[in-house]
């Protein structure tokens, strides 16, 4: 996924590349570049220059040679990363919510998962009917700080393709984002989602509280038993990383909202079993079946709730409308 399409670039170790119209493609799905692209390219370019960006062939480099991706890479072995965090996602608003994206208000809480190529994952949750406040992609549970795109892909950062979610809990439940993170992949299968293999693939989810940690691992034994196959999620707590800067650092702008964006490749790599998550009173951690509660309902999940495959890159990119199921 590091080459772009509706690029052109000389191929010399360590050369600076200059990307036209930056639309990024998985590296499973790199195809030659002829003629008409390249022109359709310059054509572009000049409508996005927003999108222009140096690319450096150091990520291709880290991708070829990185060793291993099936396996996690050792904190000492990670990048060195940087200081500077990544730029203009400060002040800039979600694409179809509108609101800020990294503005957190007074009594909303946030929610950080990873289950796959970052794009899918990220529009299923915007989609929900209400409480969403924003959604963000970035790269979570990982070694360095703020890897660029190139860095996590190459698997030496220890970062998962992630989303983080600022949600109003009086009116969307913590159960509801469990349940659409569960249902809308394939949490069994380690190091990788479909066709996107590596570490930076994982599945995880990662708590900020005791009660998401409550919920994340009674929910896992319980979608767990329904599957019947191990759960390969990794589960752990977000202050588990503050020695390495900390569990979250947002991804580039371009793959902000990406799949609402003009000429988004529809792409997702996620693999739903089209298996439900047990109803929430057959798993509830006790103390906690009425205040965290989900607030849709199974007639919601039938009309709306990921289908075997990956579906929701041909939803629409507006929210579900309440009492359209």
């Amino acid at each position: 996924m590091l080459i772009s399409r509706l690029s052109f670039f000389t191929i010399s170790a360590f050369s600076t590349v200059t990307v036209a119209a930056f639309t990024p493609v998985r590296s499973s799905s790199i195809v030659p570049l002829n003629v008409q692209t390249l022109d359709r390219a310059s054509s572009m370019g000049r409508r996005v220059q927003a999108m222009v960006r140096p690319l450096k062939m150091i990520g291709s480099i880290f991708e070829m040679l990185g060793g291993d991706k099936n396996q996690l890479i050792a904190p000492d072995k990670a990048l060195p990363g940087r200081e500077r965090p990544t730029p203009n996602i400060s002040g800039t608003r979600h694409y179809i919510l509108r609101n800020e994206l990294t503005e957190v208000p007074d009594g909303y809480k946030v929610a950080v998962f990873a289950n796959g190529c970052f794009w899918g994952s990220e529009k299923g949750i915007w989609r929900l009917p209400a409480g969403i406040h924003s959604t963000t992609v970035g790269y979570c549970a990982g070694f360095t700080p703020n890897p660029t795109y190139e860095e996590a892909c190459s698997g030496q950062t220890g970062h998962t393709e992630g989303v983080r979610v600022v949600y109003d809990p009086s009116k969307v439940s913590f159960v509801d984002i469990l349940r659409w993170f569960w249902e809308a992949h394939d949490p069994t299968c380690g190091m990788g989602q479909g066709n996107d293999r590596g570490s930076q693939y994982r599945s995880g989810f990662y708590y900020f509280d005791d009660v998401q940690k409550q919920l994340i691992e009674a929910s896992k034994e319980a979608y767990e038993k329904e599957l019947g196959k191990p759960i390969t999620t990794e589960i752990a707590s977000a202050s588990d990383y503050d020695q390495y800067g900390g569990l979250w650092y947002y991804g580039e702008s371009y793959h902000q909202q990406y799949l609402a964006k003009p000429s988004a490749r529809p792409y997702c790599s996620a693999q739903p079993w089209g298996v439900s998550l047990p109803s929430f009173d057959k798993w509830a951690p006790k103390g906690l079946e009425v205040e965290h509660a989900p607030t849709l309902d199974e007639a919601f999940w039938k009309a709306h709730g990921p289908k075997k495959g990956c579906s929701v890159v041909r939803e629409s990119n507006e929210p579900i409308l309440p009492g359209s199921w």
